[in-house]
């Protein structure tokens, strides 16, 4: 690599978009092909470790190891549901842990990721918040994450959905890198309308989000059709009226030609009732967009219970009346902690599988 090409300090290369590593490659005097090849071993071959680089000289390969961290993210603990869905435990490379979640589809196999470890948000019905925020994960901890589940379980992931543990537009130039790098035609080359992006609805990033002209979906985290309601549930309402939210939205929709998804977890006495759903209704009044109803997952010692099945229905039918699309979410990952809402960085006393 030349001694111009070693810095004191390793270099994280995974995190490295295709264009900074081909001016990494030049700088370490290696001719240009190398970049390409380098990045298909990180995100096409999901290399482990540099020795399995054998179309790179040993020369190279130890310079390498001497400079660069590979590996960001690995599995210390997985669990299967009842229905399939697995959840994985990951330790970060200092220390901190993350979970991510398996779900597999006859359309394909899809990967639900955390963008932070811990959350910062405080949504009262959420696990992932419990603790705060500890950090935001680099581009390299987030691609781990789908690349170990290949890893270990020999399936292709197909879509990517960033509502895991962590607000994504908190953790704004990394989210968006790490999108680009998982599209990315010498990567795994997941379409950009494949991955979805969850947030509680921070106002100036989804104005910004609207800009980087990304195929992605957008979901926004409602819950609550007024202020007052919303507020209850999630701190961050006090920051974003909903009518701010809207009006972000409607702009995204314009830039983007994509259709929004309003997030609703259902909860039993507080946003479930007839009158909520007539209020929601004229809140998405002529948008394009749909909305994902979520029965409340269980979480010790947060919000409340899940509405009964037949209240989640008759709120289904006011809306479909008003003419919103809308739709129940399938639960799945409920009976080991996997589901929406139920993720955080802890460690249960099962091991890895």
């Amino acid at each position: 690599m030349g001694k111009e090409g070693i810095v004191e300090e390793k270099t994280d290369l995974k995190s490295l978009g295709f264009d900074e590593l081909q001016d990494f490659i030049k700088k370490a005097g290696q001719k240009a092909f190398r970049s390409r090849q380098l990045y298909q071993w990180m995100h096409r071959q999901l290399a482990v470790s540099f020795d399995e680089m054998t179309n790179l000289s040993k020369e190279f390969r130890d310079e390498l190891k001497d400079s660069c961290m590979l590996c960001s993210a690995k599995i210390v603990q997985r669990q299967v549901s009842s229905d399939g869905t697995n959840k994985f435990l990951m330790e970060l490379s200092d220390g901190n842990h993350i979970e991510s979640v398996l779900m597999k589809y006859k359309h394909g196999n899809s990967v639900c990721i955390s963008t932070q470890a811990g959350c910062r948000m405080g949504c009262r019905f959420c696990a992932s918040t419990v603790g705060g925020l500890i950090r935001s994960l680099r581009p390299s901890e987030m691609l781990d994450q789908i690349y170990e589940i290949q890893r270990i379980t020999g399936e292709r992931v197909s879509n990517v959905i960033l509502m895991g543990i962590g607000e994504p537009l908190d953790n704004y130039e990394n989210v968006i890198k790490f999108i680009h790098m998982l599209s990315d035609e010498h990567g795994l080359n997941i379409s950009q309308r494949n991955i979805t992006l969850s947030t509680c609805g921070l106002v100036e990033q989804m104005y910004r989000l609207a800009k980087e002209e990304l195929a992605i979906t957008l979901a926004v985290s409602l819950h609550a059709p007024n202020d007052m309601l919303r507020r209850e549930m999630m701190p961050v309402a006090s920051k974003y009226p909903i009518s701010e939210i809207m009006e972000a939205c409607r702009n995204y929709i314009e830039k983007t030609n994509r259709r929004v998804t309003f997030e609703y977890s259902m909860v039993e006495g507080k946003n479930d009732s007839a009158r909520a759903a007539e209020e929601l209704s004229w809140l998405l009044k002529g948008m394009n967009c749909h909305v994902n109803l979520i029965p409340l997952n269980p979480v010790a010692g947060r919000l409340g219970q899940r509405s009964r099945k037949n209240q989640i229905e008759e709120f289904k039918k006011i809306l479909e009346k008003n003419h919103i699309n809308v739709t129940v979410r399938r639960e799945m990952g409920r009976d080991i902690d996997a589901a929406c809402g139920q993720l955080r960085n802890k460690r249960s006393t099962i091991g890895l599988e």
